[in-house]
């Protein structure tokens, strides 16, 4: 089969464009045995992808140049090279940008088809977004009843998981995101208790006012001005999962002004904050625990979740660069 894909062109600096990607054709290959050829149904956009184009250290190596970008897919089997795998199943991988992909069986795992979720969702709310704000959250974070949960990019993938689980463990719940439409739809249908325009130049004001008990829990997604209108209003023995910091992802030096690390570090002692960054394999040991839990609350209706659909690998590059521009509201997805 004729197999579609993108690859890196060059690496970006500062915001990535079209030129730094470049679609290939190729033969698909023969299998061997034990591998099986994957078509591809849904591609997960994801802003750990940015990263992958550094070339720079990092907690995973970067996609080289000419290499197929990488990223979570659900997949349909249509050969098989191995007795555990047959044509239509429908698998959770890791094929990366591509139409076609001949992989190892072993380490796929089957997408559970009882028709009740659309297979979509084991890229999201049941898939790597969902267990890294499950995970996060719950395992980082240890939210207790009656505190107040602060989430940045609360409209996204995680941070929409994140609050509605919070809100479940009986917290107060404020989340932050770009305009009033976000905002109205983390509110309205995700639930939380209030929602701050992180555009808004009286950001700080407002949150005071949405948290006058201040803040003891932060699910940080974003970084920049949100970190710095949230550290004066953490609570002692506050807790700052942190999860990604959108803001900086195509950031080619460091912001201008005063050094604020003495003031973090003083506020850090004082108040005995908990900073944790996470990637979540970290937690890969919990992953029954997390489909169990999951997959119960979104069967429930009380975790709900949406999924923004790009059309087409020939438009996923788009999609990707209004990810990281916050284009999405929840889950963005290129359905092949």
């Amino acid at each position: 089969m004729t197999n579609r894909r993108i690859v890196l062109a060059s690496r970006p600096v500062g915001e990535p464009t079209h030129e730094n990607f470049r679609m290939e054709s190729e033969e698909t290959a023969g299998l061997c045995e034990g591998q099986v050829l994957l078509k591809t149904l849904y591609l997960s956009l994801d802003p750990y992808m940015r990263g992958r184009m550094t070339d720079g250290p990092s907690y995973a190596a970067p996609v080289g140049i000419g290499k197929t970008m990488v990223g979570g897919t659900v997949c349909e089997v249509v050969e098989s090279a191995d007795p555990n795998l047959q044509p239509g199943d429908v698998v959770g991988a890791f094929t990366g940008w591509q139409e076609f992909a001949v992989v190892p069986a072993k380490g796929l795992r089957k997408v559970p088809g009882d028709g009740k979720l659309p297979v979509s969702t084991a890229l999201g709310v049941l898939g790597m977004p969902g267990m890294t704000a499950w995970s996060g959250l719950l395992l980082l974070g240890q939210p207790k009843a009656g505190e107040t949960v602060v989430v940045a990019a609360a409209a996204g993938a995680v941070g929409s998981a994140v609050g509605q689980i919070a809100k479940i463990k009986g917290c107060r719940v404020v989340g932050i995101a770009g305009g009033p439409e976000k905002c109205a739809h983390v509110v309205n249908d995700l639930g939380f208790d209030a929602c701050l325009d992180h555009r808004s130049p009286t950001l700080a004001t407002e949150l005071g006012a949405a948290c006058p008990k201040g803040i003891d829990l932060y699910f940080e997604n974003v970084g920049g001005k949100v970190f710095e209108a949230v550290l004066p209003r953490m609570n002692d023995f506050g807790r700052i999962p942190v999860c990604g910091l959108i803001s900086q992802y195509n950031a080619t030096e460091l912001p201008s002004g005063p050094d604020r690390s003495q003031k973090l570090l003083l506020t850090v002692l004082t108040k005995r904050l908990r900073i944790s960054g996470f990637i979540v394999s970290d937690f890969m040991p919990h992953w029954a625990d997390f489909q169990r839990e999951m997959s119960g609350w979104v069967r429930e209706g009380r975790i709900h979740y949406r999924e923004q659909v790009v059309d087409g690998l020939d438009n996923a590059i788009d999609g990707f660069i209004g990810l990281l521009k916050g284009a999405n509201t929840g889950k963005m997805l290129v359905k092949m």
